[in-house]
């Protein structure tokens, strides 16, 4: 494989959403990663200013605006690749709708959402790896 096709390559990942990427060809293996030291994806982050005052009120704002991730697993927006997304940004959600798939160790688990909701941001991508409490979704809550 010459530095050309290496090059190529290299940028396809770059431009990609891609976190990962292995070719072999003939007996020369290539693996790329975009993941930072402690295997997190190095795409930039979504940052929000909190303007509250307070530790109480911060805690307040968080719970109320942002929907978790219950476990570490991989994201996914849709039931399979061709399906259509689960929710979109401006979808209102009712309690119990479910509103992605994470996969943690080969098991597929629907999370539901737990209170009356509009989606107005969606914070991370499809396929992407998530942490525990690592914020999904950017939400503005209904009252009932």
């Amino acid at each position: 494989m010459d530095l050309k096709k290496i090059k190529q390559l290299v940028d396809i990942i770059e431009n990609s959403s891609m976190l990962e990427f292995s070719v072999k060809e003939g007996d020369m293996k290539i693996h790329m990663s975009r993941r930072g030291d402690q295997g997190t994806a190095t795409a930039p982050m979504v940052v929000t200013p909190n303007l509250a005052t307070s530790a109480e009120e911060v805690s307040e704002v968080d719970e109320e605006d942002y929907i978790n991730s219950p476990i570490v697993g991989t994201f996914y927006s849709a039931q399979t690749p061709e399906s259509k997304a689960f929710v979109a940004v401006g979808d209102i959600i009712k309690t119990g709708d479910t509103i992605c798939i994470l996969e943690a160790m080969k098991l597929m688990n629907e999370i539901d959402a737990e209170f009356d909701c509009e989606i107005e941001a969606i914070l991370v991508s499809n396929e992407q790896k998530v942490e525990y409490g690592q914020p999904l979704f950017r939400v503005k809550r209904l009252e009932v």
